[in-house]
């Protein structure tokens, strides 16, 4: 997949490109829908201000969360997708700073580390999966999560698996 990343507001202390091809290298490993190649998806790493107006924009919710994810194929037309052809929008990622520096100091976690987990979680709601209404679909997206930022050399950033 072709990632075209921006990164506006957040500290120069990270390589927030790479850790963006990291993290779907791993949730590719998982998710084998994401690994066709004319797929391509946008991430821009931002501010809360800016994550809060797109989440009023599109979701009528006025305020900052830590990562948007805007799917432009349905997981039916992803997994139908042919491997030959031309390029696929998968959709768009957006990361808070604020936001997302603010849960990893709660979580006494590295801001990298939890950025990971997100852009993880953001990719696998782009290839169509949820947790929102039904546990049996979180507690899988959860599983793959765990396995995915485990080929990262992370934790189960939920804690709560064995």
């Amino acid at each position: 997949m072709d990632l075209d990343i921006e990164i506006d507001g957040w500290p120069r202390t990270s390589d927030w490109a790479d850790l963006a091809e990291r993290a779907h290298e791993a949730a590719e490993r998982v998710e084998t829908l994401l690994a066709n190649r004319r797929l391509s998806a946008s991430i821009l790493f931002t501010v809360d201000a800016e994550v809060r107006t797109l989440n009023r924009e599109w979701r009528a919710k006025d305020q900052p969360t830590n990562v948007l994810s805007f799917p432009m194929l349905t997981r039916e037309e992803l997994a139908a997708l042919e491997g030959e052809g031309g390029p696929e929008m998968l959709g768009d990622l957006a990361l808070a700073h604020e936001t997302c520096a603010r849960e990893a100091a709660e979580k006494g976690i590295t801001l990298e580390q939890h950025a990971a987990h997100l852009l993880v979680h953001g990719m696998l709601h782009l290839a169509g999966h949820d947790h929102v209404n039904d546990d049996a679909q979180a507690e899988n997206m959860e599983a793959l999560e765990i396995t995915a930022l485990a080929h990262m050399g992370l934790a189960d950033p939920y804690g709560d698996r064995d």
